[in-house]
């Protein structure tokens, strides 16, 4: 008899962490491996913020905090939320936790029943369905297809909404698309959900400082004020402050749901690390010049992956509003064969041959919900991404 849950046949482990870790092992084993699939910035955490960290380990600033943040973080997330999104909240509805994945889960565990949906649109972040299994959920996919933007239609929104439906997730800008929700798109969905209102949003703003070319990010309680009850804010330190390791994310939502949230929290992982949580008071309330300097780094290489991807035979590439990521298809390269009589059948089989041929890893499509496409970040250096690009040219031209 397995001492393993059943739950465990839910889930499938993380895609992107699989590929990661398999371009790591190449690495080591000797070969010439470029991996673009982690979501990472490749910049270093600001100096003030590491100087916050110091500061609190000499202070002695070392000891459990409160279950969901400490108090000094909660008013940082406070004003934060009102200076950047014009929302008010009181401390009492704010959590934290060691990371956004975490408050996700969090929220996720303290709020479904068996059978209970969750709308989750398609393309998504490869963590969302498998959470929603762990709790119990049932996760409902609405296809976001390249002819929308990559974003969800009201009116598919509609469709899916059964009197099971507990859930909307809504991650803007997106992992892995890169789309982004403007204020009109948030509004006409906004029309459908106040028709609803046994459904409550988690909005997953994680990437909301990373927007390209004047696109002004709104995220759904802000554009949309009568879900402001039932939206769950959800955001954290590490993409835009370059923080990924520190582990710290946050929400604002109604105090009923972050009560419930910390209950949960409370008998699971206890308070996140006290060191990152005054790191990430810094990072909330001191300087943040470098943020545009990072994304005019970021849209740089943007333009230079778009504009070399759509140069490769098969490949077709839209150019997105935010975060680290394209998501090309390779639609035109499906059915082709390889140099050594393979068949690329599936997005998964040109992944493969991408990092066997050429030793450039990317996370296939069907992990996110949504093919013939493939992720790439390009959170890394711009003298890779040339290399990998050029690879991946010279990959699509071998195809016969």
């Amino acid at each position: 008899m397995s001492v393993l849950a059943a739950r465990l046949d839910r889930i499938k482990p993380s895609a992107t962490i699989a590929v990661t870790t398999k371009a790591a092992e190449l690495k080591a084993a000797g070969r010439d491996v470029i991996g673009l699939g982690a979501g990472e910035p490749d910049f270093d955490t600001p100096d003030n913020i590491k100087e916050a960290a110091y500061k609190a380990i000499a202070e002695g600033q070392t000891k459990y905090t409160a279950v969901d943040g400490s108090p000094a973080l909660k008013q940082a997330v406070c004003d934060k939320f009102k200076r950047e999104n014009g929302l008010d909240y009181t401390p009492e509805q704010i959590t934290v936790g060691s990371g956004g994945k975490h408050v996700i889960y969090n929220a996720l565990m303290a709020t479904l029943d068996p059978g209970d949906e969750v709308i989750i649109p398609a393309p998504y972040w490869v963590s969302y369905p498998d959470m929603v299994l762990l709790a119990e959920g049932t996760p409902v996919f609405v296809e976001a297809p390249q002819a929308n933007g990559f974003k969800l239609a009201p009116e598919d929104l509609e469709a899916a909404i059964t009197p099971r439906t507990k859930w909307l997730i809504l991650n803007s800008p997106s992992n892995p698309t890169g789309a982004a929700y403007s204020k009109d798109d948030l509004e006409a969905l906004g029309e459908v959900l106040l028709r609803h209102p046994q459904v409550w949003v988690l909005s997953d703003d994680i990437y909301e400082h990373l927007v390209y070319d004047g696109f002004v990010f709104h995220t759904i309680a802000q554009a949309v004020p009568g879900l402001y009850e039932r939206t769950l804010t959800m955001n954290g330190v590490a993409k835009a402050y370059a923080m990924t390791g520190w582990r710290i994310g946050f929400a604002g939502g109604d105090k009923a749901l972050i009560k419930a949230m910390a209950k949960v929290q409370s008998q699971s992982t206890s308070c996140p690390s006290s060191v990152s949580q005054a790191a990430s008071v810094e990072a909330l309330n001191g300087p943040h010049d470098y943020i545009a300097e990072h994304n005019a780094v970021y849209r740089e290489r943007r333009d230079l992956v778009v504009g070399m991807l759509n140069q490769s035979a098969g490949l077709s590439c839209p150019r997105p509003e935010g975060a680290f990521y394209v998501y090309p298809s390779c639609a035109g390269v499906i059915g082709k064969t390889t140099p050594d009589d393979g068949t690329i059948a599936t997005s998964e089989d040109f992944a493969g041959y991408l990092l066997e041929s050429e030793g450039v890893a990317v996370v296939h499509g069907a992990a996110f919900g949504l093919d013939p496409h493939f992720r790439i970040s390009y959170a890394t250096s711009t003298e890779l991404l040339e290399d990998a690009c050029a690879r991946i040219q010279r990959a699509c031209a071998a195809l016969g």
